[in-house]
Parts: structure tokens; C-alpha cells; sequence
């Protein structure tokens, strides 16, 4: 039985941050830093940090602004990141609240509710527990009947949910299946680093794919899909469970020669992910085109992943063989920033209503791992 997407949904929260007050802030704990340290700057042992720029912040990204959850403690030169409180285990996580917000819109708009939903999958890069599974709490706050279970494959959650929740409908175990993308990224984002203070925002999204037979009549067939993965440390993040086990300051130093908590957060070698992902993503789109029996420039839009506007641009151009339209690989990082395993979806979300019976289209989603996805949709009705 074939499994078609009947509805996205998306959560957004209220507060937002430009980029001027990222870099007011962020400068303001420059002045405060360099003045501490100033004789052993002065001495010739520390580097002075220098300051950000609201201009190059949006030449080099694309970023404007973006969503987060905790706006305060991440402009204030004292915290220097968010400053969410911690919940009795009887109240709802804040992960799995954001994931049930656009869960629901989702089933609204399909017309569905609760208890027509057999499974959850909870698809993100950042977990706030180990167990029990954030899903599990979705599926009790939403009320859906059947099972539920995380996973984390990075920025590219969402489109590995997506397949696996295909994979579950055509293997019998569900006729319908939310997969929600909770991304609170400034959680473990270093607000106090120049080359990535700027990059990550915090939202929720959630894909509603259904049985064929059962969806509404106006739906996304999935006519392909591809997943691949393939190892690399130029994105990490060595946040876990061990972490108490160790000392407070084993001394230890990797090869980016950051020391203590620092590599506790996100780091990456943007170079070399430039570098190596163009040419890995826009492969894989080309050769599931040809495996799908399809031509690239008769998809009508590719919604990706939302990292950095001139990888989207060389991506597309790639794949096209030309300069692309905007329209045709639509950006919302200007608005929402790098929003991991979302991004792609939130472009998905917001600009596929222009879509007529037979239109074809691309979700695609690249990150740490490396990992991407592609998901090739047709409308349908």
C-alpha cells in the first residue's frame, strides 16, 4: 500500500532576534571580555576577540533574523545562551509541547484526530532526554493510539522520519504516521562564538503521512526516495550522557583545538562542509532524478535545507545547470536561520499551495553525519 504525505504542520515562537541585536549583544560581551583579559592581552598570551557584523552575518549566510524560544539570556553579555527552566517530570517537556503544537495543525488541516494516528516519530538533532522517548510523551499529550520512538540522524531527521514513517505504512504496522521535528538549536549553539553565534534558530514542524486509501484526496505521492550517509567530524557536537563521567576539565583537545565544554556545543568546519556536501547533495539529486525517470528542470520546486543561502544556490545551480530562481528553491533561513531537520519542511510548508494535480517537487535535507535525504513529491488532486 502506498504511504503519501496528507499534511505538514508548523510552530513558531513568538520571540525573534535580528541580527543587529545578535551582534549588539554579542559585541557587548566583547567589550566585557577584552577588558578582563586585558593584561594578559596586553602580555601577549590571550588573542583579543573582535567584533561581529549585522552585514557580513547576512552576506556570508543569508540569515536576517531568527526565531527563539529563550530571547533575553542569549542577548545579555552575562548568560550568553538560552535559559530554558527545567519542568516536574508530570508537566510536558518543552521538546515534546513544541512537537504536539505542530502535530496538531497538521491533523487540523487534514481533517484528522487524535486516535486516527496509529504512530509518532519524533525526528531531530537535539534530544533534551535519553528516555523515555520524547515520542512516547507526544503520543500521550496528542492521545494517538499504536507506538512511538525518537530518532537523530542531524539536519537530516526529518526526510529519514519521513521514509522510515513510509516504511512502517507499507509494512503494515500503521496507516498513519506524524512525524514531528522539534529543533530548540540554540540549546547547543555557542553564543559566545564569532564564526557560528548567528546560525541557529528554534522552531517545531510535523509531516502527517497516511495509507493511501485513507488520505484526503488532495495529497503528495512520494514517487522516490533516497538516504545516504557517510562519516565526517566537520560537524559535531560531543554533548551525552558519559559527560558527567569524566572530569570537569580532562584537558583533552581535539583537532580544532577547542578545550573543556566547548565541543559540548555545535562545532563545525564550515570550509570543508561547503567543500564536500555541494557536490555529495547535488549527486544524489541528480542521480535519483535519473533513477525516478525524471528531469530536473521539470520539478517545479526543491525545498532544502535551510543551512546557508550560497550552498542552496550552488546546490541548485548544480543540479539545474543554470542560475535558479528563487522561486524555485525557496529560502527561509532569512527569517528562521538554520533550523536543522525543519528547515527544509518549513520551505515545504509554506511555499507548495501553488501546486497543481501532477506538479513535481524535491524535499531534501543534508547535515552532520554527513547525512542527506531526498525526498521526491507529486501532487496529487
Amino acid at each position: 500500500m502506498k504511504a503519501v504525505i496528507s499534511a505538514t504542520g508548523l510552530w513558531t515562537p513568538k520571540d525573534s532576534i535580528s541580527n543587529e541585536e545578535l551582534v549588539t549583544g554579542y559585541n557587548a560581551y566583547v567589550d566585557k571580555w577584552n577588558s578582563e583579559n586585558a593584561a594578559e592581552i596586553e602580555a601577549g598570551n590571550k588573542d583579543a576577540l573582535t567584533y561581529s557584523d549585522a552585514a557580513f552575518i547576512e552576506k556570508a549566510s543569508g540569515i536576517k533574523s531568527r526565531f527563539v524560544i529563550s530571547k533575553a539570556p542569549i542577548l545579555d553579555p552575562e548568560i550568553m545562551a538560552p535559559r530554558i527552566p527545567a519542568r516536574p517530570d508530570n508537566d510536558p517537556s518543552i521538546l515534546a509541547e513544541i512537537a504536539a503544537n505542530a502535530a496538531r495543525q497538521a491533523l487540523k488541516t487534514a481533517g484528522r484526530k487524535a486516535e486516527h494516528v496509529d504512530a509518532v516519530i519524533v525526528a531531530c538533532s537535539n534530544l533534551q532526554r535519553g528516555y523515555p522517548a520524547i515520542a512516547v510523551e507526544v503520543q500521550s499529550i496528542l492521545g494517538t493510539g499504536g507506538f512511538a520512538f525518537d530518532m537523530n540522524v542531524a539536519c537530516s531527521s526529518a526526510t529519514f522520519g519521513i521514509e522510515a514513517a513510509r516504511g512502517l505504512i507499507m509494512g503494515g504496522q500503521a496507516r498513519s504516521v506524524l512525524v514531528v521535528n522539534p529543533e530548540i538549536c540554540t540549546a547547543h549553539l555557542n553564543f559566545k562564538d564569532r564564526d557560528a553565534h548567528f546560525i541557529f534558530g528554534d522552531v517545531a514542524t510535523a509531516v502527517l503521512l497516511e495509507r493511501e486509501d485513507v488520505a484526503p484526496a488532495r495529497h503528495w505521492e512520494v514517487i522516490g526516495a533516497k538516504l545516504i550517509t557517510q562519516f565526517s567530524n566537520n560537524i559535531r557536537n560531543n554533548f551525552g550522557f558519559l559527560n558527567h563521567c569524566a572530569p570537569e576539565d580532562d584537558g583533552l583537545q581535539g583537532d580544532r583545538g577547542k578545550k573543556g565544554l566547548t565541543d559540548k556545543l555545535f562545532v563545525q568546519n564550515g570550509r570543508s562542509v561547503f567543500k564536500e556536501v555541494v557536490p555529495l547533495v547535488a549527486k544524489l539529486i541528480t542521480e535519483q532524478c535519473q533513477a525516478n525517470g525524471l528531469d530536473p528542470n521539470d520539478l517545479k520546486r526543491m525545498w532544502l535545507h535551510q543551512a546557508n543561502l550560497n550552498m542552496n544556490v550552488l546546490i541548485a545551480k548544480k543540479v539545474l545547470g543554470k542560475d535558479v530562481d528563487i522561486q524555485q528553491a525557496p529560502v527561509v533561513l532569512d527569517e528562521y536561520a538554520n533550523t536543522s531537520s525543519a528547515g527544509s519542511i518549513i520551505a515545504f510548508h509554506k511555499y507548495s499551495s501553488d501546486f497543481e494535480n501532477g506538479d513535481t517537487g524535491l524535499i531534501c535535507s543534508f547535515g552532520a553525519g554527513y547525512s542527506a535525504g531526498a525526498i521526491f513529491v507529486r501532487r496529487v488532486g
